[in-house]
């Protein structure tokens, strides 16, 4: 049985006929630890699978490491006393000379597959500032080639197709639309957390000129992956949150909500969004409407 797709017996039950016992394919969802070391760093629940991404890209959005070579061994190892290994515990090796995590301005690790930021001691603990900035990336884009973008994220995800019960990131060529990668996961931030982590063994960091596509509706947290990766755009089929909005505008991010073909909002950075001639609110143009509304 696949961890990834498990299935479950359920009754299926349409008003006005018998109900009927089947089986159903769900989407999977277990815990994952995190050591450092053989310490234990953290524990989120994810969907199997792209474990070794996960952890790395978890640690890119951190700001514990930026390229792959601090990264020197991750491997599975059994978490519980009869031995049992169930890929459930990631021990990760960071090379010589990179500094532990500070124990005193991380997270109280346990992440759910709906919050990331559960259990972050305050809000300013997770503005963690990056070793990448996004304010030079001269990414520009057509709203045509943005509009797009759903359609080819939906046709790529795979296991959603086989649940319906997955969040996705995926990763495009900006100048292109060229897709890089896509992964699923029952949790937001993992499935961008996955997308980072393969930028970063793949020797991508930081991810200029690349537009990151998230599924559902965006958070801060993301927003902060996506800077702590070096990503100037993101977008997001669903809504963002005002403190989405805050970080992108403060860290000179693009942030597309709503992105339904044809029609999408830009809550920052829009200069970066259009034809070259088009006409685009400024920043500061932007903020004096703000204040006027």
């Amino acid at each position: 049985m696949s961890r990834i797709t498990p299935e479950r017996s359920v009754v299926r039950l349409t008003v006005g006929t018998p109900p009927k016992r089947e089986r159903d394919t769900v989407a999977g969802e277990e815990p994952l630890e995190l050591r450092i070391g053989g310490r234990s760093f953290a524990v989120t629940m994810r969907t199997p699978g792209a474990d070794f991404d996960l952890a790395a890209g978890f640690l890119v959005s951190e700001g514990i490491i930026t390229r792959a070579e601090q990264l020197s061994a991750m491997r599975y190892c059994v978490g519980n006393s009869d031995e049992t290994n169930e890929y459930n515990v990631l021990d990760l090796s960071l090379a010589q000379g990179v500094p532990p995590p500070d124990e005193s301005s991380a997270r109280a690790f346990f992440t759910t597959s709906s919050c990331g930021l559960c259990g972050k001691a305050s809000i300013d603990a997770v503005r963690t500032r990056s070793a990448f900035s996004v304010k030079d990336d001269p990414l520009r884009v057509t709203a045509d080639l943005l509009a797009s973008l759903p359609g080819r994220l939906r046709a790529a995800q795979k296991v959603f197709e086989k649940t319906g019960g997955l969040h996705a990131a995926a990763l495009f060529i900006g100048q292109t639309g060229e897709l890089l990668v896509l992964r699923e996961d029952v949790g937001r931030h993992n499935a961008v957390d996955k997308v980072i982590g393969w930028a970063l063994r793949e020797g991508r960091l930081p991810l200029r000129g690349t537009i990151l596509l998230v599924s559902g509706r965006a958070s801060f947290e993301l927003v902060q992956k996506a800077v702590m990766a070096g990503i100037p755009m993101l977008c997001a089929v669903s809504a963002p949150s005002s403190l989405a909005v805050d970080l992108a505008r403060e860290t000179h991010m693009t942030l597309v909500g709503f992105l339904r073909d044809p029609s999408m909002v830009i809550y920052a950075g829009a200069e970066r969004v259009g034809d070259p001639l088009d006409v685009v609110l400024s920043h500061s143009d932007t903020e004096r409407f703000e204040r006027k509304s």
